[in-house]
């Protein structure tokens, strides 16, 4: 299964925060690393855009041997579509680019159900929303998001999955809930949008 990590470096709330450094390692790294926990996704990429905004983290994930692709700003879904038609991936595994703490269990969770069903449309978990927000997984089939792309607004199409939740009844989604001893069942929010987010990451980090 492929892997893509969206990450951008203009978000307006905290500039560069993919690239910010938390104990040893980058925001965007701590992400990399916890999605290669996973059983079976088979290969990373981080899929961020062409600009020059971007340059930077696209220099700084080859440094560090990761894999990049750079696609469209703000298309986002066409930067995936284009990513995962080029990877010959029927499927993908959608991650934010901050959210340091994705587990991989859930990742393979996602993936379990997929291959006991590959006809879903959408696999996720946050439609409800149960997991805390950082701990977002969807599974995307390539074909029906490269089919609906053209009629996404321009919102949609850097949200990638909000144009599946609105028309919910065209499309088979699968959506899995949070059970009662996950271990990040109390905490609501675990990304990064803001700086002081720090501060909670940090402190995970360090119990964990």
């Amino acid at each position: 299964m492929l892997a893509i990590i969206q990450a951008r470096s203009n978000s307006k709330r905290f500039k560069n925060k993919v690239l910010y450094k938390l104990l040893d390692k980058t925001l965007i790294e701590y992400v990399v690393d916890n999605v290669k926990k996973s059983k079976y996704i088979k290969k990373i990429f981080v899929a961020t855009s062409k600009n020059k905004i971007d340059k930077k983290l696209s220099s700084y994930l080859k440094f560090k041997k990761i894999n990049v692709f750079n696609g469209d700003l703000n298309d986002v879904a066409l930067r995936l579509i284009e990513l995962a038609i080029k990877k010959k991936a029927s499927h993908f595994v959608r991650i934010n680019g901050d959210s340091p703490l994705i587990d991989s269990k859930l990742i393979d969770k996602a993936i379990n159900i997929y291959k006991k069903n590959k006809s879903f449309d959408l696999i996720t978990n946050v439609f409800p929303r149960t997991f805390p927000a950082g701990q977002s997984v969807e599974i995307i089939k390539t074909n029906t998001l490269k089919s609906l792309h053209g009629y996404m607004s321009k919102d949609e199409k850097e949200h990638v999955t909000k144009y599946f939740y609105k028309n919910y009844k065209k499309y088979k989604i699968k959506n899995f809930v949070c059970s009662k001893n996950y271990k990040f069942k109390n905490i609501k929010k675990m990304t990064v949008d803001y700086k002081s987010d720090i501060r909670l990451i940090k402190k995970i980090l360090n119990e964990n």
